[in-house]
């Protein structure tokens, strides 16, 4: 029998709500996305909210998975089909405290063109690591495109690997931190960022993108002062 990781505290619980409202009100999510964070008791657990409309999650509808994203106490709730692409890239980063996947269209065109994502002003600083594009067709052929299983949840954390944010071909993305704020933090940054290079490249010419050594650098201030856009946000959903 699966065992949980401990108690949640409230407080814990309505963060990871609000990170699902905060992440609609910013444009990342629409009726669809979900975001997780590891259990704060046990990295073999994570939390993550039951099958539903981020826009109406409240701490109750929080649930806990195992790595192997069995429910623990469901209580007749269901979690996402897709809550594989969470317990896999947990399992293959430790350093990982929060996962953020969503469809928004700005960063659709970058997992279908061989045009790379770029790191386009210093809130998106975690991009200029490179983003690698996960093509589902590379390993399991012709499918529903939806991270549905274990297997297929490896198969992204590999392609994912020690970065910040992959794509999925035909599908969204996955921003990852090292806790839930800098999770959201990054994902709003990287749509915010997807926008902006279509824009510039529609202008036209060379583009000042973000180097990977500058990008490491404004990283660091970006991850020491996210509570300022965290608090921010939610106000805004309060």
């Amino acid at each position: 029998m699966t065992t949980s990781g401990g108690p949640v505290d409230r407080a814990t619980l309505e963060d990871l709500a609000a990170a699902n409202r905060i992440l609609v009100d910013q444009g990342v999510f629409d009726a669809a996305g979900h975001v997780s964070m590891r259990h704060p008791g046990s990295a073999q657990r994570f939390l993550m909210a039951r099958a539903l409309a981020p826009q109406m999650i409240t701490a109750d509808d929080i649930m806990e998975f195992d790595l192997d994203c069995n429910a623990i106490a469901a209580g007749g709730r269901r979690g996402f089909i897709e809550r594989y692409l969470h317990g896999e890239i947990f399992r293959a980063r430790p350093d990982v405290m929060a996962i953020v996947h969503g469809h928004s269209p700005a960063v659709i065109a970058f997992g279908l063109t061989r045009t790379p994502m770029r790191a386009m002003y210093h809130n998106a600083a975690f991009l200029a690591a490179g983003v690698p594009v996960f093509d589902i067709r590379d390993t399991f052929g012709t499918t529903d495109i939806v991270i549905s299983s274990a297997g297929k949840g490896a198969a992204l954390a590999a392609t994912l690997a020690d970065k910040p944010v992959a794509l999925l071909r035909a599908h969204g993305m996955v921003a990852v931190g090292p806790s839930l704020p800098v999770a959201v933090f990054r994902a709003i940054f990287t749509v915010a960022s997807a926008g902006i290079q279509h824009q510039a490249q529609a202008l036209g010419g060379p583009i000042a993108w973000l180097e990977p050594e500058e990008g490491r650098i404004a990283d660091i201030v970006n991850v020491d002062t996210v509570g300022r856009s965290w608090d921010a946000w939610k106000q805004r959903v309060a």
